[in-house]
């Protein structure tokens, strides 16, 4: 074992993996409780970063479990983008034409208190298995349509080098893929995973997307920097997904300092800006819409456009991804167009199209 791989590991088994593990932190009675219910797991690395005089610390909000994930609104769901809906095969989500979800396991390096997987997540005990894969990979070897398969779970960067390794291979083997992409919160939890030999398990034909997963400036530490630096120099694109959070990252300037972080600090492009799922026992951590598109509307004009997410929404039942975004228009009439600029002035603006063009 490597010295690389000593760190991570020992960062693991000194965190929080069960719930009695939790009765050594200052938390209450009723909130351990709920690692009865849902699975539970922080790094040592993270409780370190947690400032426990303030109960609403962002990472202690995201990592550790609360009382109010018990709360069940209405409306909510046990699978509230309909993953299941569109599983062609055991491990497999496919929902778009071209790009398909890949399982290859349901572990995680820490396990997010908002996750919209929560429930499936906790319910799943497999790891990785080249056995429990093959139905898998003999779908997307048969499916010609596709161009991308997006490894996600669980955390992909969970798997061993070698496993990783092999997964890579057997997927370059599809001669009709064309990129990779992984879905990992690995660079946010536990960055030391982002080891020289993990990085050159994912190495092959495909071209690679790396897609992170932080929510507020703070999760952004030295280590992170080092593990998307040691991603991007590997010539990885490097992207990140934000989720809109209740009590995390629902101000203004949380999400400009975050958003110009991931750019200037990790060289990562804000991909997308979720709104939180219908998932059950999250409303906790739910805005309003109308929140959300104020705050996009406030980084509109004071924010580079390499750092603006789409913000989105991820239609109830597996019907997709919709777009949210304030609308900049204020009337229109033919041709004739009024916008709003972002300062909040009018701009008429009248198109110039050649006779029958529209």
């Amino acid at each position: 074992m490597t010295e690389h791989d000593q760190r991570w590991r020992e960062d693991l088994r000194a965190g929080v993996s069960r719930a009695a593990d939790l009765d050594e932190l200052p938390i209450s009675e009723a909130d351990r409780e709920v690692a009865q219910r849902f699975k539970v797991r922080v790094p040592a690395s993270q409780l370190e970063r947690i400032d426990w005089r303030d109960p609403a610390d962002p990472i202690r909000r995201q990592l550790l479990p609360s009382a109010e994930e018990l709360v069940v609104l209405e409306g909510e769901r046990e699978d509230p983008i309909g993953d299941l809906a569109h599983s062609p095969a055991p491990r497999v989500t496919h929902r778009y034409p071209d790009r398909a979800l890949l399982y290859p396991t349901y572990v995680c390096s820490a396990y997010c208190r908002h996750c919209f997987r929560k429930e499936s997540i906790n319910d799943e005990n497999a790891g990785f298995s080249r056995e429990a894969l093959g139905p898998a990979l003999d779908y997307f070897a048969s499916t010609p349509a596709l161009r991308e398969v997006i490894l996600t779970g669980g955390d992909p960067f969970t798997l061993s080098d070698d496993q990783l390794s092999w997964l890579r291979a057997r997927l370059d083997a599809i001669a009709h893929l064309r990129l990779l992409r992984v879905h990992t919160r690995v660079p946010v939890t536990l960055p030391t995973r982002v080891t020289p030999g993990l990085v050159d398990a994912l190495r092959g034909r495909m071209m690679t997307a790396v897609v992170t997963h932080f929510n507020h400036p703070r999760e952004i530490s030295p280590e992170a920097v080092v593990a998307c630096r040691r991603l991007r120099e590997a010539g990885f694109m490097l992207l990140n997904q934000t989720v809109l959070l209740a009590g995390v990252n629902d101000d203004v300037e949380t999400m400009r300092a975050l958003l110009e972080e991931l750019v200037y600090s990790l060289g990562a492009k804000p991909y997308y800006l979720h709104h939180c799922d219908l998932t059950r026992g999250v409303s906790h951590f739910r805005t309003s819409i109308d929140a959300g598109l104020e705050i996009m509307r406030a980084l509109r004009g004071e924010l580079s456009g390499l750092c603006q997410p789409t913000y989105v929404l991820d239609l109830p039942g597996g019907d997709g991804k919709v777009p949210l975004g304030p609308s900049w228009v204020r009337a229109r009439e033919g041709d004739e167009w009024v916008f709003e600029t972002p300062d909040g002035r009018a701009h008429g603006y009248c198109e110039v199209l050649r006779r029958g063009e529209r």
